[in-house]
């Protein structure tokens, strides 16, 4: 749904409140879509991907609105999406980043539809699952991923390494801080990093770079890693993006 995502965003009325942008979507269906459900099935899944905090609402808007290029919008739209879904987020960190290296040329569904199965048989499901609902639910993350340009491939999905433009890894980087989930220490080995496939190494290298484009500070000395951005505020952060997007 990300052309949903920024048709949505362009539209938001910073003036008005939450109900009243999505009453204002629903009525006047700016999103243009065939039918009243279909508006309210795209208008659920956006509300709980990217809604829930009104300064990420501005952040996102005024990105989108400003036209921050889509290959940085969309892995930023990846991130809260894969907040938001679990299923997914786990899928990727837990299953395919652990295989992605043997997986890059290989059809990666059977991979996907055993770790749900096992997941089910482990009770790890509120409830259990049939074996419909195990494809239903793997084909339904492997279409998100491609979306996302996780994977590629119409039928057959293959892995697809991710391109992350330094602008959308500082912004995820501050996102992922402002949570607390980037200690000084262990900084390089968040586990949130594997959402993108990256190595230690790699995220070294994008922190380095976003430090040279003066999106944030980074420092390290052995073990011990300095980091800091130019503004607490994500909103404001938004504003340091486009900046050098431009």
């Amino acid at each position: 749904m990300l052309p949903e995502t920024r048709a949505f965003l362009k539209v938001w009325d910073e003036e008005a409140g939450l109900k009243e942008n999505i009453d204002r979507v629903r009525r006047d269906n700016l999103l243009g879509k065939s039918s009243r459900s279909r508006v309210d099935d795209v208008l659920a899944v956006l509300r709980q991907r990217y809604l829930g905090d009104p300064a990420i609402v501005k952040a996102l808007t005024y990105m989108v609105k400003c036209g921050v290029p889509n290959d940085i919008c969309d892995r930023i739209f990846y991130l809260y999406t894969a907040d938001s879904d679990r299923l997914l987020h786990d899928i990727v960190v837990q299953v395919i980043y652990p295989n992605f290296r043997e997986f890059l040329m290989s059809d990666i569904s059977a991979l996907v539809e055993h770790a749900l199965g096992q997941w089910v048989s482990g009770k790890m499901t509120v409830s259990p699952w049939s074996e419909n609902t195990i494809v239903r639910v793997r084909q339904g993350l492997l279409d998100a991923l491609r979306d996302f340009s996780v994977l590629t491939g119409a039928v057959k999905k293959k892995l697809n390494k991710l391109h992350l433009p330094v602008q959308a890894f500082a912004y995820i980087a501050f996102a992922l801080n402002a949570r607390k989930m980037l200690p000084a220490v262990g900084t390089l080995e968040n586990p949130e990093w594997h959402l993108f496939f990256l190595s230690i190494e790699e995220v070294e290298k994008l922190f380095l770079a976003a430090h040279q484009e003066g999106l944030l500070h980074y420092q390290a000395a052995g073990s011990v890693i300095r980091l800091e951005f130019p503004t607490t505020n994500i909103e404001e952060y938004a504003h340091v993006i486009v900046e050098r997007s431009h």
